[in-house]
């Protein structure tokens, strides 16, 4: 015969709303009638007591919330796990539990102070004994999990809580008898559902909808087949009684005011225990490190959010401030991930804010080969704009041919590259996850702009209509810069510089100097063409900004002028093309790129309609470039984003902020976003150009 089913419960002498800690407290200070709740208590008492065996702990004065006992702690055969309350209001309770478990005998653990664990409200044991139900992110950090298993020598499966209404998992999920699950999918995570779905069979699962959730129908205690809860509907109740379920409404409308129903006013001390099941847990830790100014530049406070947002926890273990101006800061951070999966996902962003692992973590990279061409191997490191550095044979290899969205190959002298998945072939021997990765951010400086000559891109951003002027002067400061320097300045357009009368203006930046190559589509040559030789853009005379009679037609008839001259080139040659910016590009020897589309009329001989090989052209005629100047074209600009390594200064230029924004977002801290008319900007930007005196004319001269 099985031991009787043992509960702890605590009478409600002193409950009340005193304080808010979630948000059922909010509006009910106070509004708890006392009289009530001592009846409701009651009822489920002699519920409880009349199936179980129930034994109380004595209610505390200045401890309303001593009542819901099942956050005294986590009780497995004679060990008793006490509680660490996240909130102030709650920590007073732990003395009194600890002392009642100790007097019944129980083998007591003591989880750190500094790591919140709410004992059986937030962790459900299996009602079969296979496993612990763990939850975690309102009250209970994920931290405490290896306690668990370790202590209570059972495998621990975490759920993250993402729904605050259901800030432990008692609120929203109960493991019932014959391995059935009653829960509430909506406050969990996408990686807790999948979990969930993986360990029961969806025969066993039963949903709950939202108005029963609200309503407590998950905070119930299970009884063998009855199951004791607050409120439900009749659908619940009859999905329950087909598999074979009693249900007992009791009414605990007094506790719900703060939060709190059956499961929460009871501590079960009874639970299966399997002896072929022991302490394991998928839950995996790393240790980074962090370098810079991570204080006044946000990246810690960046950091420690991405993790928690991703559903991992963390712990400070060190951290050094950097004491003068120009002194960086040092943080050492343990990380935590309720699985690999999890893990990689937060290593691979926490590397691209410039963390890297500790030193006694460091490993050399994890590598697999190539079976199937233009396929790497599952879990490929996708590269991201930043310098990134491979671990090999403990030494830490540069990465070649830097860009993002592309995979790292290592060949057979340990040199590493950046590679297209596309260009895979059978044998290549790619990096698979984080180990062994770390990327190189420029430490930011507290003085960036402390040198008012010149015009510093490390404040990424956006800048508003009112500033234009203000960011064209910098920008033209920066492109003389450059130019008399002999660096490289890229410009990819699009048609609406042509449209907004900024073509002439462009055509004078190459003349002088300041492109050294054009990226574009297949309209920007054509209406720069037909404006070069009808005087229209899209069939719009420029000069009086009205449609021409048969305008529609001129850029097809420019396409077919072009298409029997062979070429641009020739078109100009020939002198066909006596002006405009492509006239500008041959005559100047600028190389120029021309990506076809599905929408492309012709199109011009000079498109390149193979999509792949129109990417390589651009590839190659970004490499070397010191800034790239994005000029109204948002799928040629994010295109060209996506291939530039971080280090590159860009210049995102559009009337729509989204595309600006989007450049923006890429993560370089060297893009700068004007929300403006492209014409007015160019048309801003030549007159600057025209008023500087270069400080480096003398040494070019």
């Amino acid at each position: 015969m099985s031991d009787p089913i043992r509960i702890l419960m605590c009478a409600p002498d002193y409950y009340d709303v005193d304080y808010v800690i979630n948000p059922w407290m909010e509006g009910n200070i106070h509004k708890s009638s006392k009289e009530r709740a001592i009846i409701q208590w009651q009822g489920l008492y002699q519920i409880l007591k009349d199936r179980s065996t129930v034994e109380l702990v004595t209610p505390q004065k200045g401890s309303p919330d001593m009542v819901f006992t099942a956050n005294a702690g986590l009780v497995l055969g004679n060990v008793a796990v006490i509680s660490r309350f996240f909130h102030k209001e709650r920590q007073g309770e732990e003395p009194h539990f600890k002392k009642w478990f100790e007097e019944q005998g129980f083998s007591v653990y003591e989880l750190p102070k500094d790591l919140p664990f709410e004992g059986a409200g937030d962790a459900l044991f299996d009602r079969e004994g296979r496993w612990l139900w763990a939850g975690y992110g309102f009250r209970s950090e994920l931290d405490s999990h290896p306690y668990l298993a370790k202590w209570l020598d059972i495998e621990v499966l975490s759920l993250r809580l993402i729904n605050e209404r259901f800030y432990h998992l008692d609120t929203c999920f109960c493991p019932l008898s014959g391995g059935y699950l009653l829960y509430y999918p909506g406050a969990f995570d996408a990686y807790s559902n999948r979990l969930i779905e993986m360990r029961i069979a969806q025969e066993k699962r039963i949903i709950v909808e939202e108005p029963d959730a609200v309503n407590f129908a998950c905070n119930a205690v299970n009884i063998d087949k009855t199951i004791v809860m607050n409120k439900i509907s009749k659908t619940l109740t009859q999905q329950l009684n087909n598999v074979g379920f009693e249900v007992i409404e009791t009414p605990l409308s007094e506790f719900l005011k703060a939060g709190g129903a059956a499961k929460c006013l009871t501590l079960r001390f009874t639970e299966p225990i399997l002896e072929d099941v022991h302490a394991n847990t998928l839950i995996e830790t790393r240790v980074i490190q962090m370098q810079g100014h991570l204080l006044d530049a946000g990246v810690l406070s960046k950091a420690l959010d991405l993790v928690v947002e991703s559903g991992g926890s963390f712990k400070v273990l060190n951290f050094s401030l950097g004491i003068e101006r120009q002194s960086s800061s040092a943080a050492e951070v343990r990380v935590s991930a309720p699985s690999t999966e999890s893990m990689n996902e937060i290593m691979s962003q926490l590397l691209e804010l410039g963390a890297f692992p500790s030193f006694q973590e460091a490993n050399d990279a994890k590598i697999e080969e190539v079976n199937k061409p233009g396929v790497a191997p599952d879990d490929f490191y996708v590269s991201t704009i930043y310098p990134t550095e491979v671990r090999i044979g403990s030494q830490w290899i540069p990465v070649s041919k830097q860009r993002m969205d592309g995979v790292i190959v290592i060949d057979s002298n340990d040199n590493t590259s950046c590679k297209l998945l596309r260009d895979l072939q059978i044998g290549d021997k790619v990096v698979i996850g984080v180990t062994g990765i770390r990327t190189i951010k420029q430490s930011d400086s507290r003085d960036q702009r402390s040198n008012n000559q010149e015009f510093s891109f490390m404040g990424a951003g956006v800048s508003s209509e009112r500033r234009v002027e203000l960011v064209v002067e910098q920008i033209a400061w920066e492109l003389r810069q450059i130019r008399d320097q002999g660096g490289k300045i890229v410009v990819t357009a699009g048609p609406v510089v042509i449209h907004t009368g900024g073509g002439q203006h462009l055509s004078s930046l190459i003349r002088d100097g300041y492109v050294h190559a054009l990226l574009g589509g297949n309209a920007i040559a054509v209406h720069d063409i037909e404006q070069s030789i009808m005087g229209t853009s899209l069939g719009v005379d420029l000069l009086r900004g009205i449609p021409v009679r048969g305008g529609h037609r001129h850029h097809l008839k420019i396409i077919n002028l072009i298409r029997r001259h062979g070429s641009i080139a020739a078109a100009v040659e020939e002198g066909l093309i006596t002006k405009g910016v492509m006239y500008e590009c041959v005559k100047n020897n600028i190389p120029f790129s021309l990506s076809g589309s599905i929408r492309d009329d012709g199109p011009l001989p000079d498109t390149e309609m193979d999509l792949i090989k129109a990417q390589e052209d651009y590839a190659k005629l970004i490499e070397g470039a010191d800034m790239i100047l994005m000029l109204s074209s948002m799928l040629h600009s994010i295109g060209v984003g996506n291939m530039t390594p971080a280090g590159v200064k860009m210049v995102c230029v559009d009337i729509n902020p989204a595309v600006v924004t989007k450049l923006s977002d890429r993560g370089s801290v060297e893009s700068v976003g004007v929300v403006t008319d492209v014409g007015l900007f160019l048309s801003l930007l030549v007159k600057q150009l025209e008023k500087l005196i270069s400080p480096y004319a003398s040494s070019v001269n």
